[in-house]
């Protein structure tokens, strides 16, 4: 019963949801593309909306993951131990695509140095980290999708 009062909430709780979201993206539509593109006014009272709803959306899905999470091994210790292992590897991961990203110069098309660029800052690098940290990441996910799909052929 309580399972089912909660699917219920939830339910009613997505359909505000998109309709709040619809009407914010209908809210875009019903604007003249010109005016939406040459006036900063109308752009801020119709485009700013949605991404601050956006951001709302994903700070609270963040939010309620981490929370959940916790809440799972605190109701499940025996999980601690999996959960340390796995943070464990990702942090070497992430240490290991340190190590290999760069901080060069980021340059444009014409070789200029791009505004905020700058050799050698920390911004450069945690860009660079990031993106040698999901290709890392990636390439282990396509691992397992492989060992997954040749592990189910073999028992079919």
């Amino acid at each position: 019963m309580k399972d089912n009062n909660l699917a219920k909430y939830l339910s009613i709780f997505v359909a505000f949801v998109a309709l709040v979201g619809a009407i914010l993206f209908i809210r875009v539509f019903m604007e003249d593309v010109d005016a939406l593109e040459s006036d900063a006014a109308i752009q801020a009272s119709v485009v700013n909306p949605i991404v601050f709803f956006s951001a709302g959306l994903l700070y609270a899905a963040v939010a309620i993951a981490i929370v959940l999470s916790l809440w799972s091994v605190i109701k499940n210790p025996q999980n601690l131990k999996k959960m340390g292992i796995g943070l464990g590897l990702l942090a070497v991961v992430l240490a290991i695509s340190y190590s290999i990203a760069d901080s060069n110069a980021v340059l444009d098309t014409q070789g200029l140095v791009l505004e905020g660029g700058d050799a050698g800052t920390a911004t450069n690098q945690w860009v660079g980290t990031g993106i040698w940290f999901s290709m890392a990441l990636g390439l282990v996910a396509s691992l397992f999708f492989v060992y997954d799909l040749v592990k189910g052929l073999i028992k079919s």
